[in-house]
């Protein structure tokens, strides 16, 4: 969003400002909210404005909430008498539909869940309802978080598509949040990732995504997909809301007992930690394993590590061996394989109504020829999967027990290693090798990529650390990609500070261009300027009007630089007008 500011013709302290839905972050619609010129009631009516009219192409929403705007009228009631609860409050979120909610169907993307109302919200939705936020939606995503082949696609919710090439997938398995967030369809998504889940969507749609270490945030009520790696987490368009959803998201709870080990090591408030120099003597490893995918990916993260270094941080090149990748991939492969039946069985047996109670039981209607061939078909890869599953021997199997027992440990300690034999405070990646996938119905001749090339992605859900991901380009074809920012547990607040001033630094993230803005999105509203700039402003008004702008690079700052720093000169209709940065505001 981009915001003009102008002060002369007005009241002395009155500023004029102009809210655009289009990239609005929390704080530009609270600065809207304060100054009276938005409702949540209109917040929301803007988005469901969107999803209706884009949606039907893009296909990324699944179940609106038809309570939203009643929702929205009583928090605005709530503001004016009592206050706000928090940022997020009458701040739309989308959920993805593998989180429970009491008051909506949560299918995880099959038709065999089709209509399900589980008995309660998922802690996290039950975290974020208390702070006031409003669940507009629930979005597509692969089927029970995971693709069998076709990102993005579900029996259920059918094939979401890139909001920035509609022939190219949003990845999966959180893709129906990533291309809605993308989209500017809401303003906070949840995702959930177990093997990248978060992370790849983030990726393909130009997103800000957390994947937080295991046990900062409950998974209780989440759909499971293998609970030893299996973690929620929030999707935005910038670090700042990023670092708020998570910490309005965090908490322990009874009833999932890894967020236990949390106790002492989270935070409320994460944007604390936001600073645009806290890449100053960073020392950042650069994993080399996980470049050759694809061209321009690698150029694209090559900047990224060169304007990394020019922030401040010294470049360490590194990697894992061999045979270290290989075993990870046998690790990861034999727990995915071997958790998902009795944990999807025991989320079953919480459900009311002729819904499945056993993965037999989703096999067999998956397999029903009425399924196959019908428009709401299982992909052909999770079909095979349900039967690997099935045939793994589960929680029993003595390799599956091997991998909790000492694969998980000897992956931790081999990561560790390498970060502390060289001094490290983060390692980095490119989230993807690769940009967008055509979808499973489309030949696209422009696709490149080395598949052979490994993917780092799945590290951090064995050894259970952080990863934050940041816009850090887009290809000729204009595809986005991000750079992941990986650490030790519970590191989130040292990995937002150099996420945030990369970002800041860079400001890649841009939206959608065949999901333009509305009419109706943009409202010019007058404000109050932070009371510290009241005397600067005071001063510069006696003479001058004052046009808040962004300064162009190289631009004289001019005479006013003692009394606000931040001011420059320019001629405007012949006039001398004195300009400031509005994003210092």
């Amino acid at each position: 969003m981009t915001q003009t500011i102008a002060l002369g013709l007005l009241p002395l302290g009155a500023l004029a400002a102009t809210f655009q839905l289009e990239e609005a972050t929390v704080s530009e619609i609270n600065k809207a909210f304060d100054a009276g010129a938005l409702t949540s009631e209109q917040l929301i009516e803007l988005y469901l404005n969107r999803i209706e009219t884009y949606d039907d192409t893009l296909n990324s929403i699944i179940t609106i909430n038809p309570n939203a705007v009643e929702t929205a009228r009583a928090l605005d009631l709530e503001r004016q008498t009592t206050g706000s609860r928090s940022p997020l409050h009458g701040i739309p979120v989308i959920l993805k539909d593998n989180y429970d909610t009491f008051d909506m169907p949560t299918t995880g993307g099959s038709i065999t869940l089709e209509g399900s109302i589980p008995p309660d919200d998922a802690f996290l939705v039950k975290q974020l309802r208390d702070a006031g936020a409003i669940i507009l939606a629930k979005a597509n995503l692969s089927e029970f978080a995971s693709s069998g082949g076709r990102d993005g696609y579900s029996s259920f919710g059918g094939q979401t598509l890139n909001p920035y090439n509609l022939v190219r997938g949003p990845a999966g398995s959180s893709g129906g949040t990533g291309a809605a967030i993308a989209a500017n369809f809401g303003v906070i998504g949840t995702g959930s990732d177990t093997g990248g889940s978060i992370r790849s969507p983030s990726a393909h749609n130009g997103l800000v995504g957390i994947k937080p270490t295991l046990g900062l945030l409950s998974r209780d009520g989440i759909i499971p997909l293998a609970l030893s790696f299996d973690t929620g987490g929030p999707m935005t368009r910038t670090v700042e809301d990023a670092a708020i959803a998570l910490g309005i998201m965090t908490g322990i709870d009874p009833a999932d007992p890894v967020t236990i080990e949390n106790e002492g090591k989270f935070f409320k408030d994460y944007t604390q930690f936001l600073d645009k120099d806290a890449l100053q003597g960073a020392r950042i490893g650069v994993l080399q394993n996980f470049l050759g995918g694809n061209v321009e990916v690698d150029q694209l993260f090559d900047d990224a590590v060169a304007e990394l270094a020019d922030l401040g941080a010294t470049i360490v090149e590194t990697s894992y061996s061999e045979e270290f990748l290989e075993e990870r991939s046998r690790i990861s492969t034999l727990i995915f394989d071997s958790e998902f039946q009795p944990q999807i069985e025991t989320y079953l047996s919480t459900l009311e109504g002729d819904y499945p109670k056993t993965l037999e039981e989703i096999l067999a209607i998956s397999t029903d020829p009425n399924v196959v061939n019908s428009d709401r078909s299982v992909a052909p890869g999770r079909i095979e999967s349900y039967r690997r599953n099935l045939a793994s021997g589960g929680l029993s199997n003595p390799d599956y027990i091997d991998a909790v027992e000492n694969g998980i440990p000897f992956v931790r300690k081999t990561v560790l290693d390498l970060m502390n034999s060289n001094g490290l405070d983060a390692l980095i990646y490119p989230t993807r090798n690769c940009p967008a996938v055509p979808i499973y119905t489309v030949e696209d001749p422009t696709y490149i990529c080395d598949e052979t090339v490994p993917a780092a992605r799945n590290i951090a859900n064995i050894t259970g650390f952080p990863d934050v991901q940041v816009p850090m380009g887009f290809t000729s074809d204009g595809l986005p990609l991000t750079i992941s920012i990986f650490g030790r547990a519970f590191s989130e607040p040292t990995l937002l500070g150099y996420a945030y001033a990369y970002e800041q630094a860079t400001k890649f993230r841009s939206p959608p261009p065949l999901f333009p803005a509305l009419p109706g999105e943009e409202i010019e509203y007058e404000t109050v300027p932070e009371p510290g700039m009241i005397p600067a402003l005071a001063v510069l008004g006696v003479s001058v009007g004052i046009k808040f702008v962004k300064r162009r690079k190289g631009q004289n700052r001019g005479q006013y630089e003692t009394i606000l720093p931040l001011a420059y000169e320019e001629l405007i209709d012949n006039q001398t007008v004195v300009c400031v940065d509005a994003k210092q505001f």
